[in-house]
């Protein structure tokens, strides 16, 4: 039987000018090889192994060309153009291969790579899908602090972005850890923060940590510089507003700006962060940095001690004196308490 999507070991049943038939040996069914794929000298009755697809006609075709992918495998491959029923995809051969809309988990950019699975249509036509999440193993050689690289498949607002550790194995960026927009088919480098139970990874984008804030701190200065040295708001901004500009958490950036200044390489004012001139570096180099160099913050107004004086006495009608408190506690003159108790009796 002849298997489309699959490499067949079939045998040179006929000849023409316009190639040979292959077929089985217990079947009638046929397939043509073109002309210019049949290798130098072969003849009738000989085997050859050949991979079976459809042509633009949707006819059953040979080839000896290698494809990029095979029935039920999966592999990265690139998007050439996108249709209203879905994309097309580059897989090797002369007729490009057909990503369905519906089998789509995100937005399909042309010239983007994508980890797709092969399968075959209600009509027996081969095509790729997006939806590999099952397909993908949880049995990886990989352990907790382990650089690894992988594709994102798929990116969740609840849960985060679903990866492929080298294209084959499961693994889940936490939404915690993702600062900047991230999609299907974007390739990542980070490490494993943790094995799971079900040995699924979870990973991190963060580096070594030394190595992190050393290049959050580059990275920030470059786009400190880029404002011609002056940021438009400092330390103290809106975590939303640092992750947008920069891509890290506000507690990353911190750290950072916190190495700056320890470099002697900003200084903090009320509302920027500045890049400090050569010679300012130069001069706080020779006298030692101080925080009060660095830190030019307007000093928070100091307010004044509310006083508490002590309850006055309060003469009542008859003279008697009370003592008495604003917020209604008890009176704490028991001699005055007595007397209006007996008051009280006389009336």
């Amino acid at each position: 039987m002849i298997k489309i999507g699959e490499w067949n070991d079939l045998i040179v049943k006929r000849e023409k000018e316009f190639g040979v038939y292959l077929g089985c040996e217990d079947s009638d069914s046929e397939v043509l090889l073109p002309r210019k794929q049949v290798p130098n000298g072969i003849k009738t009755g000989e085997h050859i192994n050949v991979f079976i697809y459809r042509d633009s006609d949707d006819r059953l075709i040979a080839t000896v060309n290698v494809p990029y992918i095979t029935m039920g495998k999966m592999a990265v491959l690139r998007c050439v153009g996108t249709t209203k029923i879905g994309a097309f995809m580059d897989w090797g051969l002369e007729k490009d291969i057909l990503l369905p809309f519906k089998e789509q988990v995100g937005p399909v950019r042309e010239n983007h790579e994508y980890l797709v699975r092969m399968y075959t249509d209600k009509s027996d036509r081969l095509c790729v899908s997006m939806k590999v999440y099952e397909y993908l193993s949880s049995n990886s050689p990989y352990k907790q602090g382990d650089a690894i690289s992988g594709i994102v498949i798929e990116y969740s607002s609840e849960y985060g972005a679903f990866v492929a550790v080298d294209n084959k194995y499961s693994a889940l960026i936490p939404k915690k850890e993702i600062h900047s927009a991230i999609y299907a088919g974007d390739h990542v480098e980070g490490r494993v923060a943790s094995v799971r139970e079900d040995g699924k990874l979870n990973l991190t984008m963060q580096k070594p940590i030394k190595m992190q804030i050393r290049e959050n701190a580059e990275m920030i200065l470059n786009i400190i510089d880029s404002y011609n040295g002056v940021l438009p708001f400092n330390d103290k901004a809106d975590s939303k507003v640092i992750e947008k500009e920069f891509g890290i958490s506000k507690r990353a950036f911190k750290t950072a700006v916190g190495k700056l200044l320890k470099d002697g390489k900003i200084r903090i004012t009320e509302k920027n962060i500045e890049i400090l001139s050569e010679e300012e570096r130069a001069e706080l180099a020779k006298k030692g940095t101080t925080k009060a160099d660095v830190v030019k913050r307007a000093k928070p107004e100091t307010k004044k001690p509310v006083s508490r004086r002590s309850p006055e006495p309060v003469p009542d009608r008859k003279g008697t004196v009370k003592f008495t408190r604003s917020n209604g506690g008890r009176r704490n003159n028991r001699k005055a308490l007595m007397a209006e108790l007996s008051e009280m009796d006389e009336e």
